[in-house]
């Protein structure tokens, strides 16, 4: 999985912007020394993956962003997002479950 695939939904990465040249798919200094500091809801176990190997997950970074594993469908979603959603390059569309979402919530800070 790509960086990229951590940045959709604002979930975290470098920002990009005028006249910043950085490739947000290569990490940036600052995003290589980054920690994940929690897992956000229960683990792919609890959930009842019996391998835990492919399952979605959300994480907590040590700079306040959030880090998600899922599966990448950035071909079949980008041409579905509304008029007033956009992608760079470097990111992709990442799915995960809504019991995985569901589950996250209350570990999600509310400010």
């Amino acid at each position: 999985m790509t960086w990229g695939s951590f940045y959709r939904l604002g979930l975290g990465g470098p920002e990009l912007g005028p006249g910043k040249e950085e490739d947000a798919s290569v990490p940036s200094k600052e995003s290589r020394s980054v920690r994940i500091t929690r897992r956000l809801g229960d683990s792919p176990r609890q959930r009842g993956s019996l391998t835990g190997e492919t399952c979605p997950d959300l994480f907590e970074l040590s700079d306040g962003n959030f880090a998600v594993i899922g599966t990448d469908r950035t071909e079949e979603l980008d041409a579905l997002l509304p008029a007033d959603a956009a992608r760079a390059d470097y990111e992709r569309i990442v799915v995960i479950t809504r019991d995985t979402l569901l589950r996250a919530k209350r570990d999600i800070p509310e400010a």
